[in-house]
């Protein structure tokens, strides 16, 4: 009876740990941040049409939220993972919550082609920093997305259509890298949904976007830019004309403030005229655009939507997509070197420091810093990676190697990559002096043997001269004295004298 009772005991005790295990951790998170989709709703993607996913941040902790980072899972296995992966890795942050405050974070996906009519689950990874930088969030969400099979008229016309399709930031014909950019084009319909001209092989006639360029080719965040399509109707017998295009890039911005869309116009409206193309013919359209100031160094999307017409007037509507990579200059500043000592013997060291702060809006990786000189051995150190507004250390202790002849001029290097991996560089100097090595050993002991070794000299010898001068001055005031003693004795034998011889007289 007793050995039941202490395993009933028992088992309700380790039910109670488990269940204080099991929910504390939920508690606590569910505590600092929900996040969640907008509605609750399960969100329905569509055959080659880019969409946002978007995601709402509430901070219902009791203090204010930092860096709050929200990260998709990408999936190895691609029958879990319903979108094309055009960049290595997307991020999406919340710069800062206040308690109470909400936020929200997007992602812009495009379904695969080979995704069908199913339901995927997508996780992301969430984390927060409270204002100490320490990490009070770290955990991952789930939900649910639909995504639709490809449409029929898509299926029977995916051989002529595509066989002039390309990719990429040029007219080279694609292969480009997934950071270079990309095209999208979705399907082609009768407004309405009507049928209109049937073209020879039955199909709507589609006009897509092959590639497109930039002028420059390097597309910097707050400068302005000519963007360039090149289109192509893929009908091989059906003109189409009286065309409008329309731009629209996503809107980016963390506040009301800053919101707006990714690019816009320099001048004039986001709609561009062409009169028509001809039946397998190819056209360009250009567009002056201002890529917005703050934004960070990815590539963004735009979505061009189409109406035309074919040869009977009927109306047609088609959209593409094109992704245009913003970069951002790399911005950084140095303190003064300090150098301790400023100048130094061959073989001797001098510390020399200073720091690095990172003031642009990209994030250096893998920064290192190399001394060379003349004078100096070489040296080398590592940074690691720096995020956008923080700041590191830069210390070393460089060698001299021989002396310095002219300036003692020594170059700091810091090299760098960006987030495709391109290595930059910059270059800072500053003077350190090296001296020939003294023979400071000989030049230390010498003092050493004259206060060790033998008698002291000097002060044996001012002892004698005192003393010899104490003894010569009473052997001269003794004589002195005799001297006088003598003349007074003298006188007085004369002064006896005298009256004695003139008695005599």
């Amino acid at each position: 009876m007793k050995r039941v009772s202490r395993w009933l005991m028992s088992l309700c005790i380790a039910a109670m740990l488990v269940g204080t295990v099991g929910i504390l951790p939920a508690k606590a998170a569910d505590a600092v941040l929900k996040v969640t989709t907008p509605g609750n709703k399960v969100q329905t993607y569509q055959y080659q049409k880019a969409q946002d996913f978007v995601l709402n941040v509430a901070n219902n902790s009791d203090q204010t939220l930092k860096n709050i980072k929200v990260e998709p899972v990408l999936k190895k296995n691609t029958d879990k993972w319903p979108f094309k992966t055009e960049y290595q890795s997307y991020e999406a942050s919340i710069p800062e919550l206040n308690a109470g405050d909400s936020g929200s974070v997007k992602f812009n996906f495009t379904q695969r082609d080979d995704a069908g009519d199913k339901t995927y689950r997508l996780t992301f990874a969430v984390t927060a920093e409270n204002e100490s930088g320490e990490k009070v969030y770290d955990d991952k969400v789930t939900y649910s997305v639909n995504t639709s099979a490809k449409p029929e008229s898509q299926k029977e016309d995916s051989k002529s259509d595509n066989s002039g399709q390309s990719a990429g930031g040029s007219n080279d014909g694609g292969n480009m890298d997934a950071y270079a950019g990309g095209v999208d084009n979705g399907d082609a319909v009768y407004s309405g949904g009507g049928g209109g001209e049937a073209s020879g092989n039955g199909s709507v006639p589609r006009v897509i976007v092959t590639g497109f360029t930039t002028n420059p080719a390097d597309v910097k965040a707050g400068s302005d830019f000519t963007l360039t399509l090149h289109l192509k109707n893929t009908s091989k017998s059906s003109r189409v004309g009286n065309m409008l295009f329309e731009l629209e890039a996503p809107t980016e911005g963390s506040d009301e403030q800053t919101t707006a869309p990714a690019f816009l116009p320099s001048s004039g409206s986001n709609s561009i005229y062409l009169d028509g193309i001809a039946a397998n013919g190819t056209a360009d359209i250009s567009i002056d655009l201002n890529a917005k100031a703050d934004l960070v160094q990815k590539p963004y999307s735009i979505n061009v939507s189409m109406k035309y017409e074919d040869s009977n007037a009927s109306q047609i509507e088609a959209s593409s997509s094109i992704s245009i990579p913003v970069k951002q200059d790399a911005r950084f500043e140095f303190s003064e070197f300090e150098i301790t000592p400023e100048s130094i013997a061959i073989g001797e060291e001098a510390n020399v420091s200073c720091n690095l702060y990172n003031l642009g809006r990209i994030k250096l990786y893998n920064a290192k810093a190399i001394f060379e000189g003349e004078d100096i051995k070489k040296n080398e150190t590592f940074l690691g990676n720096l995020e956008p507004g923080s700041s590191t250390s830069i210390d070393v202790m460089l060698e001299g190697i021989q002396a310095t002849q002219g300036d003692g001029q020594v170059k700091m290097t810091l090299s760098y990559e960006d987030e495709a991996g391109t290595v930059s560089t910059t270059e800072q100097t500053f003077n350190l002096t090296v001296t020939e090595a003294t023979d400071d050993a000989v030049v230390d002991e010498m003092p050493e043997e004259n206060t060790t070794g033998g008698l002291p000299i000097v002060p044996i010898i001012l002892v004698i001269l005192i003393i010899a001068g104490i003894v010569a001055a009473v052997v001269i005031k003794k004589k002195k004295k005799s001297q006088k003693l003598a003349e007074e004795e003298e006188d007085l034998l004369d002064e006896l004298d005298g009256p004695s011889e003139d008695e005599h007289q």
